[in-house]
């Protein structure tokens, strides 16, 4: 009987059974495929996913092959900028950058490289799920070849067509979004070339953004990648055939503005329905679904991969305290009410953000660019981070200021602030205090460099602060209290309204 069974072993499986694996937990990993998908599919990642690796003590093994770049460019059908979210002499709070682009199949060996540390993990290759069975005492997997395992808890990481949901009869939540596009990625030996742009920030440098030509000829996004790589993603016309236009002399026709001249190898082009997607439940009984499992993204801001992680990131400080006897079940029963309004605000905005890229008209294009230079004028550009919003239900400390917020992670001397003080339940007081034994309390006057701290307590007003496990506020205020709605949130004896 191991404590969790993860099924799938793609990035976001295989970060779970780290996180699963750190925690002390024993693990099960099953993946049916032997090896990582030789192709990249996932290239984007933010400043909050390497903050999980860090947690998951994987970040010097990934840190390498990420490359940092400064955000997002949508062009309109005049060539002209309509929107620009870049990073360029933004503060970065994080510490990290707030965009990385990266091969995936790289990711997934390094994440699975990991695994082999942990003797508490097991992972099984070449090893597929067929179908599951539930009782009091967890969950039994039925593997092909006629292998069963049993687990008190599993996690479905098994993408958008997973089994697993399928199998638990789970519908999803279509949030009316499908579009044609077809991905090619390219190794190219030089800087891409763009067509004549105007209204670029100066600050901008074309090689290290994703453009969005929001072109109603063809919209298409150019994105950055590690070293040489480099993808393009065209959207499909209505009337043409996916196959067709998969075939090497269309696909060339369409890189060729870009890479005219340009030494370059085209490695994959496959055609693909951006969905806008959500799971109507993502636990039932002990196997909750994370990633493209429970969650389907239009890939316009980048952060498919990234919901996945945090999935994980939400649900293995949970586990690992039920398992342990710190929590009850219940606990767990928080998980989909604080990620799925995280999620849908994200897929919401990318749907959006699809509806205006797609736009076929040329006057409706038109007016779409003006409409937007003009928002801009009034409106300050976050970035695609921004897209976040704060846990608003569940275990956080409703009514605090900065409840629910990501907390930030500032530079302590020569180290990152996780680093110093660990992960787990940590208090940033602006004095030493006594706190409950599960608690590590960081009085400010004892860092190297407490002032961003202080600063952050300042603007909300707090002397205090609590962070849960996952880089998230608890809540803000008088430490008593914090801890006394925590210990109730947690075992269930407070009730605070969580949404459906």
């Amino acid at each position: 009987m191991f404590d969790v069974a993860i099924i799938g072993c793609g990035p976001v499986g295989a970060f779970a059974a780290n996180l699963l694996g750190k925690s002390g937990l024993s693990v099960l990993v099953i993946e049916k495929e032997a090896n990582p998908y030789p192709l990249p599919r996932a290239v984007h990642l933010d400043h909050e996913m390497m903050r999980l690796f860090q947690t998951a003590c994987v970040i010097d093994r990934v840190a390498g092959d990420m490359r940092d770049t400064e955000g997002h460019l949508h062009v309109g059908a005049d060539h002209g900028v309509i929107k620009y979210m870049g990073t360029v002499g933004r503060a970065r709070p994080f510490s990290w950058s707030n965009d990385y682009f990266f091969y995936q199949p790289e990711l997934e060996q390094h994440l699975r490289d990991a695994l082999a540390g942990y003797d508490n993990v097991t992972v099984q290759l070449g090893v597929a799920f067929e179908g599951l069975m539930q009782d009091a005492d967890g969950v039994t997997l039925h593997l092909s070849g006629g292998d069963t395992a049993c687990a008190r808890y599993v996690i479905a990481c098994d993408g958008s067509r997973s089994l697993v949901r399928k199998a638990l009869d789970i519908t999803l939540d279509d949030l009316d979004f499908e579009e044609p596009w077809l991905v090619v990625d390219a190794e190219v030996d030089g800087p891409v070339r763009f067509p004549d742009l105007w209204g670029v920030p100066e600050a901008a440098d074309l090689q290290k953004l994703s453009v969005m030509m929001c072109d109603p000829k063809r919209p298409a996004t150019i994105v950055p990648g590690r070293g040489n790589h480099r993808r393009w993603e065209f959207m499909l016309l209505p009337g043409e055939d996916d196959q067709a236009m998969m075939e090497p002399h269309n696909v060339a026709a369409l890189v060729a503005p870009y890479l005219s001249g340009v030494p370059h190898k085209v490695v994959r082009a496959a055609t693909y329905r951006f969905h806008g997607l959500i799971a109507e439940r993502w636990r039932q009984g002990g196997v909750f679904l994370a990633g493209d499992a429970a969650h389907q993204t239009p890939p316009f801001f980048g952060q498919g991969m990234c919901h996945g992680l945090r999935d994980v990131a939400n649900l293995a400080w949970k586990l690992a305290a039920v398992v342990k006897g710190d929590a009850p079940d219940a606990l767990l029963d928080t998980y989909q009410p604080e990620r799925d309004p995280h999620v849908r605000a994200v897929i919401s905005a990318a749907v959006g953000a699809g509806r205006y890229i797609c736009v076929l008209d040329p006057q409706a294009a038109a007016a779409r660019d003006a409409e937007m230079r003009e928002a801009a004028k009034v409106t300050q550009q976050g970035t695609a981070a921004d897209l976040i919003p704060a846990i608003s239900t569940g275990i956080v400390a409703l009514g605090t200021p900065g409840a629910g917020e990501r907390f930030i992670q500032p530079r302590v001397g020569d180290k990152l602030l996780d680093d110093v003080t660990g992960n787990g339940w940590r208090l940033f007081t602006r004095h030493a205090v006594d706190v409950a034994s599960d608690v590590t309390a960081v009085a400010l006057d004892t860092l190297d460099d407490g002032g961003a701290i202080a600063a952050w307590l300042d603007s909300r007003g707090a002397d205090a602060v609590l962070l849960r496990p996952d880089h998230y506020v608890f809540g803000t205020g008088e430490l008593a209290e914090l801890i006394a709605l925590r210990d109730a949130l947690i075992a269930g004896t407070v009730a605070q309204e969580i949404a459906a």
